[in-house]
Parts: C-alpha cells; structure tokens; sequence
C-alpha cells in the first residue's frame, strides 16, 4: 500500500504542467524526505537489533525466567532479534522492543531460588521474639528455606515485621507468596496472637475480652485447586522446556566432538547412542516449537 503511494505520487508529480528544472527540484526533496523518514525509523530498528544482540551476548535472562522490567513482571516466552515477548501473571502477552529492555533495569529471578517476603503489623504487647520464633515456623510451612525475620517499622501503635525465605522452586513464586501468607495467618492465630491494630478498640465498640481470631473449623477433604503458575505461565513453561532441549543438544554435540578423534569400537558406539539421543531430542525441540506457534 505504501508503495502504491508513493508509485502514485511519482506520477502526479510527472504528469505535471510544469518545467523540467521545477520538476527535478519536486522530485529531489521527495527524495530527501524519503530519505530522512528511512535515516529516522532505521535508527529505531537498528538499535533494536543491537539491542537484541546485546541481550544474547549477556545472556542474562532467557525463555522461561521471571523477570520485571520497569512496572511489566512475567515470563519470558520469546527472545527475538527486534523484541522480547513476555506472558504476565494474566496470562497476557506482552511484546516489548530490545531497545526498551537494554535500557531498563531489569530484574531477573535466578533459577536456583529466590528470596519471597510478606509484612504484618502486630501490637506493642506481643514479644518481638516470640514473633520471629512464630513466623520462621510458618515459612518452614510454606516450603522455605534458610527463614529469616527483620523488624522493619516501630509505629505508633504497632511493630511492622516481614518474613522472609528462600524459595528454591521459582516456578511456583506467586503461589508460594500466597502460602506465606496463609501459613503466617494460621500460625499467629495458632499462638494467639490477633493481627488487629491496638487502637481498634477506639474506632469500634467491642465486648470486652473479644479476641478477634476465627474459630477453628473442621477437617475437610482437601479441595485439588488449581497453581496459579498452570493457568498463567503455559508458554512461558513451553519455552522453558524448548530452552532446556537446547542446552541438551548443546551438550550432545559438546560429548560427539570430545570423541570424534576416538577410533575404538567402544567410542563409536558411544558416539552412536549419543547420536540417537541428539536426534530425539531435536524431534522433541521441533514439536515443543510447533506447540509454542500455537
């Protein structure tokens, strides 16, 4: 279309009633203005390529990590040559230029774990010690490793202290923040210990003696809910699975090669079996790349 544009204004400008030299002089400042929209928008798509580059250079981040950058969190499911894709906690997806992630500070969540946090606030009354001794057991509930407890704010009328821990399966990070939380609920509750400002008694009449901790209720059979992380990250998970049979037909090759000099019977049929693993694994990394065109 814009080619038939322009085409279409080259004539109009020949068919004109107009002089030779007029004409040429029409013709040259299209040219130049052609030539400073191709200087201006090539600036853009070069830096995205060299942005793209850059990120395959630094290998920094890849298909699969949790990353943030600027006010966007998700995960990876694409790393082109002009932009990254990145699928949120929505499960949208979100296609963002090199160039804006090269110059961005952007956060990535290592694989090997992750720090998770969540803050309460509790009263004067509750001894700061038996707090932590509280909360690190609930984050032992919550699957996490190497439990910690900061005091992050002494208030008016109350103690803001955060937990946090380790969380070493990244692939469950919004979930694990969630049980947390529930696992610190339950485990102050247990103590009992009300997560209620002091001055609530100032703002709403109470009886006297109310302790404002639910009551316990029955066992029941557990309902199987559905992770969050199943519902939210399927592509990102896809490519994560399509960037690991990479790396194992990185290390193929790498084993093929160490024995490419070996003239034994024995080495050639392990050159054979790794040969056959290799042809396996790039069948699974064509069908984990036709799942993620889907």
């Amino acid at each position: 279309m814009l080619g038939l544009t322009f085409a279409g204004l080259l004539l109009i400008i020949l068919a004109l009633p107009v002089s030779v030299e007029t004409r040429g002089q029409l013709l040259s400042l299209i040219g130049i203005l052609l030539s400073a929209a191709i200087a201006l928008s090539s600036t853009t798509f070069i830096g995205n390529i060299m942005a793209g580059i850059m990120l395959r250079a630094v290998k920094s981040a890849r298909p699969g990590d949790f990353i943030t950058v600027a006010e966007l969190t998700g995960r990876i499911t694409e790393m082109g040559l002009l932009h990254t894709e990145v699928q949120t906690e929505f499960r949208d997806l979100v296609t963002v230029p090199n160039l804006y992630m090269v110059t961005q500070p952007m956060q990535v969540v290592r694989s090997s774990g992750t720090i998770i946090t969540a803050e309460v606030s509790l009263g004067y009354d509750v001894s700061h010690v038996d707090v932590s001794r509280i909360l690190c057991e609930a984050a032992g509930h919550a699957d996490l490793k190497d439990a910690f407890v900061h005091v992050r704010q002494l208030g008016d009328f109350s103690i803001t202290y955060r937990i946090a821990g380790v969380l070493e399966d990244v692939k469950s990070l919004i979930s694990a923040r969630s049980r947390l939380r529930e696992a610190a609920l339950d485990a102050l509750h247990a103590a009992g210990i009300e997560i209620v400002s002091p001055n609530f008694m100032n703002t709403r009449a109470v009886a006297e003696g109310k302790v404002f901790i639910p009551e316990p209720t029955r066992k029941v059979a557990a309902v199987k809910a559905t992770q969050a992380e199943d519902v939210a990250f399927d592509k990102a998970e896809e490519a994560a699975s399509a960037e690991e049979i990479r790396k194992s037909i990185e290390v193929a090759d790498a084993e093929i090669a160490a024995l490419k000099d070996e003239k034994s019977d024995a080495a050639r049929a392990t050159v054979d079996k790794i040969t056959a693993r290799k042809d396996r694994l790039i069948q699974q990394l064509k069908n984990a790349e036709e799942q993620l065109k889907d």
